[in-house]
């Protein structure tokens, strides 16, 4: 039984690209550092707009309760009996 020229896929995708194993393994690693950096870094910038509020013009009070809020005006009526 002759052996594959590729057994192996990684193999191939190099090939393919034409690029040594190492290489592509570099440019994934660098991704993924990229990737995970990125996403702590908005992670963190979205945390501090939590922290530190959006000003809504509202001034801190709500105009309304939370009883008008949920305030239906007619009665509930169930789909399913």
């Amino acid at each position: 039984m002759a052996p594959f020229l590729f057994s192996n896929p990684t193999k191939i995708v190099s090939a393919q690209e034409e690029k040594s194993l190492s290489e592509l393994m570099r440019e994934m690693l660098r991704g993924k550092v990229e990737q995970q950096t990125g996403y702590q870094k908005a992670k963190q910038r979205h945390l501090s707009l939590l922290k530190k509020g959006l000003n809504l013009g509202t001034k801190g009070r709500s105009s309304y309760t939370r009883d008008e809020l949920h305030a239906r005006g007619y009665e509930r009526v169930d789909v399913c009996p």
